[in-house]
Parts: structure tokens; C-alpha cells; sequence
């Protein structure tokens, strides 16, 4: 029997929010500031340099064998196990919940000895009409419900049925709210209309936290990735999120590191921590660990929990269960054997 030691998670400890420093800071959760445009103003990205970083993550750190093991059970951990598709169903998400529950197959935890982590995703993610569902199914279990909202995935409804919608995911008992930004505020530069509706959203969203959605695919720039991130953080947002998923691009590295870097230089200037969510297109366990060792090397061991990092994702954890099959046995299982739901 193989025993994971590195980087234990526990049930108790899984969906807390720990104390959060950076570089021997002591971070606060984030809450709304004025909008400042200075900030905005200032905002400068050297491509070049981002996708050069970018293209040397995966050469300049790697894990192996049983550290290989704990780090992708911590991105299963910090995964919002998601569907949603237009042909979603009462009985798919309660599939989804009672995958939360027990993200691995049983010989796979025995095998790992990791039967006393009582490890689950970090999240199931759904539309509106299966918050209730999906509460109801994981009742008696610490894994939040997160609802997309916001008109998802264009974010075009009218504001105030954008806002009420978010008040109705609250009330059917959804604990986190995945808003959509309007993206064409940001081609125009319209910096206080896009400040003003995402702290519209998160004053809806009450005890529930937020994750604002950028949709980075469209900004076409990497500086207006950044200035988007950065008024999102000032507006309240608890988490920052690359993408719906439905985009014709989706997570990249590049991207996620001008958002990464946007959240440091936030919390160096105000103290605040906000949390990072990847989403879309990611389905591997390599790109698993690719988007952990980013959180590790730009934000440092705090921002590898569950309540400051998240992966948009639902085909992934099939991976990392082969992955780990894997590394229990030295053969890959077909796919098929580990079905998502």
C-alpha cells in the first residue's frame, strides 16, 4: 500500500478558508474599493515575455511518482466538477453530486491509502434550475453548489434581470455565483460601467461568493485581460475566471499568468486576497499540473486551496483517475472505466 503524504487534504479542512500571506503579508478577503483609473491607466503587459515564461513552466519544474500522486489529488480538490450542457438533466447533475462526493473509485483510494482524506471536488457547478438538485444531493457533505448566472455565457440580458437571476440561485441555496462580465465594456475602455455591474452582482449575491467570469478569449489583448481583472477585483469579485468555456478560446497559460500577476500586484497594493479559476479546455491531468505549478510559483502554497484556486472542468478528473490507476498498478485502464458520471 501507497500512502499520500504530501500535501494532505482532509475533509475538515478542505473548503476553509486558511490564514493567506504574501511575502510575509497577511492577506484579508477581498471586499469592493473605489474604482481607481490610475490603476487602469498604469496597466502594461509585455507579451513577448508572457508567452516566453509561459512556454517554460512544464520544463522547469516536475513531479513524480508519489508527489506526481498528491499533486493531482489536489487538483481534484480544487475542482469545480462541471456540466453544462443544453441537454443536462435532474438525473445527470445528481450523477455530478454523487461524483463530487467520491471523485475516485474505491480500489483506487484503498490502493492510495487515503481512505481517512474523505476527498471530494471542490465544487459542483450548474445552471440555475439544478441548484436546488444539486443541493439536496449533496446534503450532509462541505461541497458547495456554484451557479452560472449573469445571462451565462454572453452576459447580453438586461441588468436587472442579470441581478435578480443571481438573487433566485442564492435563495434556491447556491454558496457560489459564476457571473458573466459584458465584455464590450472593456473594448470601449467603459472602465466605471463595468466596475458598477460587477459590484451590482455582488451586492445581489449577498453571503454567496463570486467568481467574475472575463471571457478572455474575446479581449483580444493581453493588457486588456489585465485591466479587466483588475477592475473586477476593485468591484468586489472573490475569484477571477478566464473563461465559460463556450468561447472559441478558452484557459490559456499566457493569460492565466497576466491574471495571476493582476491578482499579486492587487493584494501588494491593497491587501486583499482574490482567488483564480481556469476554465475551459482543460482536460488533462498534465494540464492539471501545468495550472498548479503557476499558482505555486507566481502566489506561493496559499493559493493551492480550494478557497483561492479552482479548475473549470469535468472530463479532467476521468485523466487524473487513469493517471493515478497508473501510478498504482504501471498501466493505464481505458478510458471507459472511469466515466465522469
Amino acid at each position: 500500500m501507497f500512502t499520500v503524504k504530501p500535501m494532505a487534504i482532509r475533509q475538515q479542512e478542505q473548503h476553509a478558508a486558511p490564514a493567506v500571506e504574501l511575502n510575509g503579508h497577511p492577506l484579508e478577503p477581498n471586499r469592493c474599493i473605489p474604482l481607481n483609473l490610475d490603476w487602469i491607466e498604469e496597466v502594461r503587459v509585455n507579451t513577448s515575455a508572457v508567452e516566453r515564461r509561459a512556454s517554460t513552466i512544464d520544463t522547469r519544474r516536475s513531479v513524480k511518482k508519489q508527489w506526481q500522486a498528491a499533486w493531482l489529488l489536489r487538483a481534484i480538490a480544487c475542482m469545480d466538477l462541471t456540466t453544462l450542457s443544453g441537454d443536462d438533466s435532474v438525473e445527470r447533475v445528481k450523477r455530478l453530486c454523487a461524483k463530487a462526493r467520491h471523485p475516485l473509485q474505491q480500489h483506487l483510494v484503498k490502493g492510495l491509502g487515503i481512505e481517512d482524506l474523505h476527498l471530494t471536488t471542490g465544487a459542483v457547478c450548474v445552471y440555475h434550475a439544478f441548484v436546488e438538485t444539486a443541493v439536496k444531493a449533496l446534503e450532509g457533505t462541505n461541497i458547495p453548489v456554484a451557479a452560472v448566472s449573469t445571462g451565462f455565457p454572453a452576459g447580453l440580458s438586461p441588468l436587472e434581470q442579470r441581478v435578480a437571476e443571481i438573487r433566485r440561485s442564492v435563495e434556491a441555496g447556491a454558496h457560489e455565483i459564476d457571473i458573466v462580465i459584458t465584455r464590450s465594456h472593456v473594448f470601449n475602455g467603459e472602465w466605471q460601467a463595468l466596475y458598477d455591474e460587477v459590484a451590482a452582482f455582488k451586492e445581489a449575491c449577498g453571503p454567496a461568493h463570486m467568481k467574475a467570469i472575463l471571457g478572455t478569449g474575446d479581449l483580444l489583448t493581453l493588457r486588456n485581460v489585465a485591466r479587466a481583472s483588475m477592475v473586477a477585483m476593485m468591484a468586489g469579485a472573490d475569484f477571477i475566471k478566464t473563461s465559460t468555456g463556450k468561447e472559441a478560446v478558452n484557459a490559456t497559460i499566457p493569460v492565466s499568468l497576466v491574471m495571476v500577476r493582476a491578482i499579486r500586484e492587487y493584494a501588494e497594493r491593497t491587501g486583499y486576497a482574490v482567488g483564480f479559476k481556469p476554465a475551459g479546455g482543460i482536460k488533462t491531468a498534465k494540464q492539471a499540473l501545468t495550472w498548479l505549478y503557476v499558482m505555486k510559483d507566481e502566489l506561493g502554497r496559499p493559493w493551492l486551496e480550494p478557497s483561492l484556486f479552482r479548475f473549470g472542468a469535468s472530463s479532467m478528473l476521468a485523466d487524473i483517475e487513469r493517471q493515478l490507476e497508473h501510478h498504482l498498478t504501471g498501466r493505464y485502464s481505458a478510458a471507459y472505466r472511469h466515466p465522469i458520471a
